[in-house]
């Protein structure tokens, strides 16, 4: 939006930061760090802030030889055509992670194919090479902050830098930017508008603002126009709403990337259908029970549509020597036998097993067929091929590996709705090595800078690790450049002229009685957990949960289950609830720092 002459601002910053992921906390800490006083805006309520970078892999990408990365990245964005520059300063800054999260994270950054024997490393080594037949890919590796991987380490630490700095950084949740302010005459960025508490408020901005709100993926109109597809499921945040999109329309910025997006899962970006405003399950590692045996995955008409057991890439699979996620099917249905069904009932390795409880029985096909509403004579054809397949050991349809084809039974059989993941999209403002926003007339839009998710680099074929060193290598460059001075001329005050109280987030305090004690834990996948305890001579009497923001899917059931659990056991010696590892281990945690601060 367009300003000429503005005289009622309601705040004034040197720098704001639009989102609160992983993006966006690493430029307001490189900006405060550079002197700035930044103001630090999210959709998300506190606790569901940090974008997808809460919920990835929490592993990043790196290589330990420049130039074989500079050709791995080249083969990587072919056919697609790229800003050189732009990539060399991502490429170069790619070379260096393992000395940034050192320096700029105070850890000693996990360096993968330098623990080659860890589970960690044996388990994400296909990620760290997921093209190894381009140039240069030897090289490619995986860094994380810690030996451990989909447990938001990274998120925590680069949260932590942004709480660090709370004397240089306001941070309000909840509070949704809605619009740039632009000079008329400048074109450069002077402000910006925020909604909190269904109040707009103009926010001064006297430096430089960084756009880091992520993609469109839960933004289904946006959705459907630029990728096309009605199907989709996000895997990540439910906060990436496509503004950054939106914002960068409105002053006339430059788009690009907007077709292309990343997906994950069991079947090459399939995964469990989720109930609705659920996010889809984000599976780290595979479920090798499903590649093989009586089981295939058929489309809308009850046909196979790829291998079942072919390695994907970030969802993406061959296609006559191109690597492309499939097209979306509207209702996709894992198909399988009544021996498939209790060998995965019994498999002590599946990721989520209650996903079993959303089974479709019946006893012959055309009843299956009736039940997911597909056509009967497809799926007793497609059944008939497959078993011929398994018979002849050749799967003369898309060529899975012969040892994983096994002949259905003649029933009860099964059916299991799943869904196309969308891990993120990637489209959104073109910005240059400096993270400076270009418009379509491929000039540089005055203060305004992006970094991330949003207008990322990332083309075509994507390797895993990358969106993640985006964050961290244009979200540092962007937050020191938005800090710099500008001596642009506006015809616009230059102070406040009226007074807002912003809501700031305030630091709570929890009571205790008699007998009652406090205990924190920060090892959830949310923020901070406080639990309450109340002892009795020896006894858990009552654990009371007073503060959490774990998800509503998985981390919420631990929530319910687990207070119980440690009070009938009278110890934290408890069994995780399954799938919310994480969570289990945050709240057993919080209860055992409660019980230190009983008095010996």
């Amino acid at each position: 939006m367009f300003k000429n002459r503005y005289t009622s601002w309601d705040a004034t910053y040197d720098v704001a930061v639009l989102g609160f992921g992983g993006a966006g906390a690493t430029a307001a800490r490189f900006a405060a760090d550079n002197g700035a006083k930044v103001l630090l805006v999210d959709s998300a309520p506190e606790g569901h802030e940090g974008g997808n970078t809460r919920y990835a892999g929490q592993v990043i990408a790196s290589g330990d030889n420049l130039e074989d990365l500079k050709k791995y990245y080249d083969a990587l964005a072919d056919p697609l055509s790229y800003d050189k520059n732009l990539m060399n300063r991502y490429v170069e800054g790619l070379y260096k992670i393992p000395e940034y999260l050192e320096k700029y994270l105070g850890v000693k950054p996990f360096v993968m194919g330098k623990h080659p024997d860890s589970p960690v490393s044996k388990a994400l080594y296909f990620m760290a090479h997921e093209y190894p037949e381009l140039s240069g890919e030897a090289t490619h590796e995986l860094v994380a902050v810690h030996e451990g991987v989909a447990d938001a380490a990274l998120w925590k630490n680069l949260r932590k830098q942004v709480t660090d700095r709370e004397d240089r950084i306001d941070v309000l949740y909840e509070t949704p930017a809605k619009h740039l302010i632009q000079d008329f005459n400048s074109k450069a960025i002077i402000g910006i508008q925020i909604e909190q508490n269904d109040q707009l408020l103009d926010i001064k901005v006297n430096n430089g603002v960084v756009l880091a709100t992520g993609g469109f993926e839960n933004n289904s109109e946006m959705v459907e126009t630029y990728l096309g597809e009605t199907s989709l499921h996000p895997i990540g945040s439910l906060y990436n709403q496509g503004a950054g999109v939106s914002m960068a329309q409105d002053i006339g910025a430059k788009l690009y990337n907007m077709a292309n997006y990343e997906s994950y899962g069991i079947f090459h970006g399939l995964t469990p259908k989720p109930a609705a405003g659920q996010r889809a399950q984000f599976l780290p590692f595979d479920w090798p029970a499903l590649h093989s045996g009586s089981v295939f995955v058929v489309g809308d008409d009850g046909t196979r549509y790829f291998d079942e057991n072919e390695i994907h890439r970030h969802g993406h699979i061959q296609n006559h020597g191109q690597w492309r996620i499939p097209n979306a099917q509207l209702h996709p249905y894992v198909i399988f036998d009544d021996k498939k069904f209790n060998e995965l009932n019994n498999d002590d390795n599946a990721p989520y097993p209650e996903f079993l409880k959303a089974v479709i029985k019946a006893d012959n096909l055309d009843q299956l067929a009736d039940k997911i509403e597909i056509d009967n004579g497809n799926l007793r054809k497609t059944v008939g091929d497959f078993n011929k397949f398994a018979e002849e050991k050749r799967d003369f349809a898309f060529d899975r590996a012969p040892e994983t084809l096994e002949k259905f039974d003649n029933g009860p059989y099964y059916a299991l709705a799943f869904a196309q993941g969308l891990l993120n999209t990637v489209g959104g403002p073109v910005h240059n090595e400096d993270a400076e926003v270009i418009d379509t007339n491929n000039n540089v839009i005055p203060n305004l800078y992006a970094a991330g998710e949003l207008g990322s680099l990332m083309g075509r074929k994507y390797n895993g690790g990358s969106n993640l060193a985006e964050d961290l290598i244009f979200g540092k460059i962007a937050g020191e450049n938005a800090a710099k001075e500008k001596s642009i001329t506006i015809d616009a005050t230059t102070s406040a002229s009226k007074h807002v109280d912003l809501k700031f987030n305030n630091k709570e305090s929890f009571e205790t009685g008699p007998n009652q004690y406090i205990g924190r834990s920060n090892a959830g996948m949310g923020n901070e957990i406080v639990v309450r305890v109340t002892m009795e001579d020896s006894d858990i009497k009552n654990v009371e949960i007073l503060k959490q923001s774990e998800s509503e899917d998985y981390g919420a059931k631990a929530v319910r289950m687990l207070p119980q659990e440690i009070i009938e056991a009278n110890s934290t010696d408890v069994d995780a609830v399954s799938g919310a590892s994480v969570s289990s281990a945050a709240i057993k945690e919080a209860v055992q720092d409660a019980l230190k601060k009983i008095a010996v």
